[in-house]
């Protein structure tokens, strides 16, 4: 059971909308919300440096990336540069359904990350993966992801705890259990878990969010990540909220 209380940041996915018309002012909002980090997802312009430094300067730190994804770059060289610029020690992937539908695809999917696993050693970065839900349907009798993890020790997560759960399908904290020892960085989001309704904030949903922060490594997680791909209210308050929840419950650290 994990008793380490993680800083806490967020994917900046998540503010999207409001990003793309005012980058600058997204980024105060987030620090006077207080969270030690943000995920982005795209710079909107910026470079990987200055984005780092006007993060740092507002008192948080770049926690992770999903800019740029390992699997649509084909320069990992420049894929390298940017991480490394961003100051950071691993590289996002992630795949769609068509990767996880059958074995064969499974099959592919399995050499295609042992090879950008190996591209990346030289640069001594490594792979890290974000799940959506149905890398967890089940494909002769287990979860796709199941045969993933296993074939490739060295791959590194970031599970999403709530896509994790497979509407309702799927334990995530047993999922965590799983792979905690590769998971440095968990998604934290909330919802119905049902298909095609929005998330809420976090701790107002159908997720057991305790029991997943207790099945992480307390040696291995290092960030609690917040990220809402939809809401039914207003972003930006469900994010605060969010915060609140976790703070407040001793599940994560914040600024403020």
């Amino acid at each position: 059971m994990s008793t380490k209380i993680v800083p806490i940041s967020v994917q900046l996915y998540s503010v999207r909308e409001a990003s793309a018309e005012n980058f600058d002012q997204v980024l105060d909002i987030i620090a006077r919300l207080g969270f030690k980090g943000v995920e982005p997802f795209h710079l909107f312009g910026k470079s990987p440096a200055d984005f780092k430094n006007q993060v740092e300067d507002l008192g948080m730190e770049v926690s992770s990336t999903h800019f740029p994804w390992v699997n649509r770059n084909p320069d990992i060289g420049r894929v390298a540069d940017i991480v490394k610029e961003l100051g950071l020690n691993r590289v996002p992937g992630g795949y769609g359904p068509d990767d996880f539908k059958d074995m064969d695809a499974v099959n592919r999917t399995i050499e295609t990350t042992q090879a950008f696993v190996d591209q990346l050693k030289p640069y001594d970065l490594a792979l890290f993966l974000h799940n959506h839900y149905w890398e967890f349907n089940e494909i002769e009798g287990r979860p796709g992801y199941h045969y993933l993890q296993d074939a490739i020790p060295e791959l590194t997560f970031e599970l999403d705890t709530y896509w994790a759960a497979n509407f309702g399908n799927n334990d995530p904290a047993a999922e965590l259990t799983r792979i905690k020892q590769r998971t440095p960085l968990l998604h934290i989001k909330d919802g119905p878990l049902k298909p095609d309704l929005p998330h809420v904030a976090v701790g107002s949903g159908a997720m057991d969010i305790p029991k997943v922060f207790a099945a992480a490594d307390p040696e291995v997680f290092e960030w609690a990540v917040v990220e809402l791909d939809a809401c039914a209210t207003d972003m930006l308050t469900a994010i605060a909220r969010s915060y609140k929840y976790l703070t407040q419950n001793g599940l994560a650290q914040g600024n403020v």
